[in-house]
């Protein structure tokens, strides 16, 4: 799960604005077909282009996945992270001592510079050629690689300042270093989303009030009535890269927030923001990112457990190729990232399943704040058509990639949950300050 944010609303593999030339496959079509006889809106095929974007991005997926285990696979089998490690002891004048620590950061840096330049080709193509060829991004090309190198250098100095921290533990302790690890993780978490919101996410985008104050006033109303914090919605100007639509909840305790896209604040309605903001109030609401945190700390004990009952096995039989026999050294590395990326990969189908129970009550509360069917419905048919969704993906790619529910699915849900009509209870009823708006 996501580190700095919560999923946010739109579809994971969803990117934005049907580009000249194709079908836009009719933004909202209402019929009388819902049981209340209110309206419903009917969700658009999705265009040639939105499937093509869709088919060719799950076989790009595979590729991204399988390069993520080979850097370090190869890093290891070739012996290249034993003798980056042998190249940091030199230069921090050996490694043995104190000098360990600055070893250590030396290594960690030049890994990270190897796997970086390793995975240049295919974040390029992945993170800007292909956008702009599907009509998706507003990104030039300086932008996309000064956002590139600001990452790497806050990776640099974030890790070179944590990275001593697991291998102390293997040191002192390395039949339960795992477990101090796992148990160190949700406090981490904590600083990181704590921090990211002020000193992380504003290097990469500007972040400020809403330009329309109108809808602003609007937006800190309904914050106001499910006893969000007014004061904590920005706008974001993510049009610089992108022509998706999108907004999120982010931070954690004083730095908690909730942020839209300034493309989402252009496309669409009024009232369909509102039920987006409701959304995104709901996850502020239901303590999503408190639940993310603690859902990403017992997964990473687990993680780190199965690194700790796989990694001997491995260090004894392939230690001499590995050129390190002890899991203590630096050069181990890439072998904790290689069985962590293992594991992660098997947890993330239920990390996903999490995460779309998530969004689906986010949806619910979102429903029962606004009793917006119908706008609830055009947004998500032009999250569809602006983001090149697919409204009804494989079963596959729900399982291992959608970390939201399908758009179909959800534009069925506001088509149908109405409970207010038929006079029964709300399920969030108790977080709000009065019924309907």
């Amino acid at each position: 799960m996501p580190v700095t944010s919560l999923p946010a609303l739109a579809s994971p593999a969803a990117p934005p604005a049907t580009p000249a030339g194709e079908p836009p496959g009719a933004v909202t079509a209402e019929q009388p077909a819902t049981k209340s006889g209110e309206a419903a809106v009917a969700v658009p095929d999705p265009s040639p282009r939105a499937l093509r974007y869709y088919r060719t991005g799950n076989r790009w997926w595979v590729v991204a996945v399988l390069w993520g285990l080979s850097v370090p696979a190869l890093l290891l089998f070739s012996g290249a992270a034993a003798r980056l490690r042998s190249l940091s002891n030199r230069l921090a004048g050996g490694g043995a001592g104190w000098r360990w620590v600055p070893a250590l950061a030396i290594f960690f840096a030049l890994y990270s510079l190897v796997v970086f330049l390793a995975d240049l080709p295919l974040a390029f193509y992945l993170g800007w050629v292909r956008q702009h060829a599907y009509g998706l991004s507003n990104q030039t090309l300086g932008k996309w690689t000064a956002d590139a190198l600001k990452a790497l250098l806050v990776g640099l100095v974030g890790g070179a300042a944590v990275v001593w921290m697991p291998y102390l533990l293997l040191r002192r302790s390395p039949r339960r270093w795992w477990l101090w690890c796992g148990l160190a993780a949700a406090p981490f978490l904590c600083f990181v989303m704590l921090v990211s919101p002020i000193w992380i996410e504003p290097l990469f985008n500007r972040f400020g009030p809403m330009r329309d104050k109108g809808l602003e006033s609007r937006i800190l109303a309904l914050a106001e009535r499910a006893g969000v914090p007014a004061e904590r919605v920005f706008e974001v100007a993510k049009s610089v890269d992108t022509k998706r639509v999108n907004a999120y909840v982010t931070g954690f305790a004083g730095t908690h927030r909730i942020v839209l896209w300034d493309t989402l604040v252009d496309r669409l309605e009024d009232r369909e923001v509102l039920v987006v903001m409701g959304h995104e109030i709901g996850h502020y609401a239901l303590g999503h990112v408190a639940l993310g945190i603690a859902l990403s700390s017992a997964l990473l004990l687990a993680g780190l457990w199965g690194v700790h009952r796989t990694a001997g096995g491995l260090l004894m039989r392939f230690g001499r190729r590995f050129g390190f026999g002890n899991l203590a050294d630096p050069a181990s590395l890439p072998l904790l990232a290689l069985l962590l990326n293992l594991f992660g990969l098997l947890a993330q189908p239920a990390a996903l399943a999490w995460s779309r129970h998530e969004e689906r009550e986010a949806d619910r509360f979102a429903l029962e704040l606004t009793r917006d069917n119908v706008a609830c419905g055009r947004a998500f048919v032009k999250l569809q058509t602006e983001n090149l969704s697919n409204p009804r993906p494989g079963p596959l790619y729900v399982m291992m990639r959608a970390s939201h529910p399908p758009i179909a699915a959800r534009v069925a849900m506001c088509n149908e949950y109405r409970p207010w009509a038929e006079g029964g209870p709300l399920r969030y009823g108790d977080r709000m300050a009065d019924a309907a708006p």
